[in-house]
């Protein structure tokens, strides 16, 4: 066994602090990965708080992973010693299902292993995440990340980049095509990259008119306020695609009300229950509400490589190790624009 430095929650109530746990030795077929840095995503402080009810302690949050190979096993094709790596959301699945055959390794129809406050294929043995000196994970679930990308501004795409990628391309979202993007935070600062990328007109949709010039800079064409009833009106039945980021439960009508003919909103923030759908908004004009889950692993790579290509990360802020909890303190007010990344060169010293 590997021993490992990192950071838990050792409860819903009380604070990360450093924690030193192993992690297996690589077998035939698994990459070990030194962590360089790890991307600190909502879902983390959600977990680390019990907030979803599901918490298992102690738990090492962190599942935007980047870093360098230090060692492969003897059936691993892909990466070789010295390569950058990513790992993203998942570390494993039953690979035999329908959805793991079609690499759709995240809607696992048997489990789906999460970097942290998971199991492994066995139920029993718990998964830790990023937020930790190193990490050894099965080939499939590894990526590979070109050294044309900045690696601390990489590690937020293994989370908030492919939630957002998989949608656009899932619903082809293209040229020709009016986009909208609803909220601009972690997600949806990344939506609005990618859909421009992707050639559509991209209005991003927000409540606050202070993030206009923001979303223009990151590569909007317009911008709609969601609090001017006027300009909503304006825009009815004009929009193609939206992609719904807001993390919280709330009305969804006066979005739905933007779609044209056959237009369809993806949900990829609110886990939560949201407010109640007027079934005529949808029945006229045909309209679709979706929602839909990370990516697989085959798209995580297609992803990687498509920001490689047209230079795509996230805006960070880089953050130490020991400073996660007020970080913590940070996230939950949205005090950042728009993603914190770990340098995990400032992990303690055991």
């Amino acid at each position: 066994m590997i021993d490992v430095r990192g950071y838990a929650a050792k409860s819903a109530t009380t604070p990360l602090v450093p924690f030193t746990f192993q992690r297996r030795e690589p077998g035939d077929h698994d990459v070990r990965i030194e962590i360089l840095y790890s991307g600190v995503c909502h879902s983390d402080l959600h977990q680390a708080k019990g907030d979803w009810g599901n918490s298992v302690f102690p738990m090492v949050p962190g599942h935007e992973i980047v870093g360098r190979v230090v060692a492969v096993g003897s059936a691993v094709k892909k990466f070789k010693v010295g390569d950058f790596a990513g790992v993203g959301c998942m570390v494993d699945s039953c690979r035999e299902c329908d959805s793991c055959e079609k690499s759709l390794e995240q809607y696992c129809l048997n489990h789906t292993s999460f970097t942290y406050n998971g199991t492994e294929q066995d139920r029993t043995t718990p998964t830790q995440g990023g937020y930790s000196t190193e990490i050894v994970t099965e080939e499939r679930f590894v990526v590979k990340i070109s050294e044309k990308l900045d690696l601390k501004a990489t590690a937020p795409l293994l989370c908030a980049g492919i939630t957002t990628y998989s949608p656009l391309r899932h619903w082809n979202v293209g040229p020709g095509q009016k986009v909208g993007v609803i909220g601009l935070g972690g997600l949806g600062h990344m939506g609005v990259k990618f859909a421009k990328a992707l050639g559509a007109h991209v209005t991003m949709i927000t409540t606050s008119a202070s993030k206009g010039e923001d979303a223009k800079r990151l590569g909007a064409d317009a911008v709609l306020l969601s609090t001017d009833a006027e300009a909503m009106t304006a825009q009815a039945a004009s929009f193609d695609f939206l992609l719904n980021t807001v993390p919280v439960s709330h009305d969804i009508n006066p979005y739905t009300s933007l779609l044209r003919l056959d237009g369809t909103m993806v949900l990829v923030g609110a886990l939560t229950p949201l407010e109640g759908v007027v079934g005529g908004s949808l029945m006229l004009p045909r309209r679709t509400i979706a929602g839909s889950a990370i990516g697989g692993m085959a798209e995580t790579q297609e992803m990687m490589d498509f920001c490689a290509e047209h230079n795509i990360v996230s805006d960070i802020e880089v953050v130490d190790m020991a400073s996660i909890n007020e970080t913590y303190v940070r996230l939950a007010k949205n005090d950042v624009r728009y993603r914190f990344v770990i340098d995990m060169a400032t992990m303690p010293a055991a």
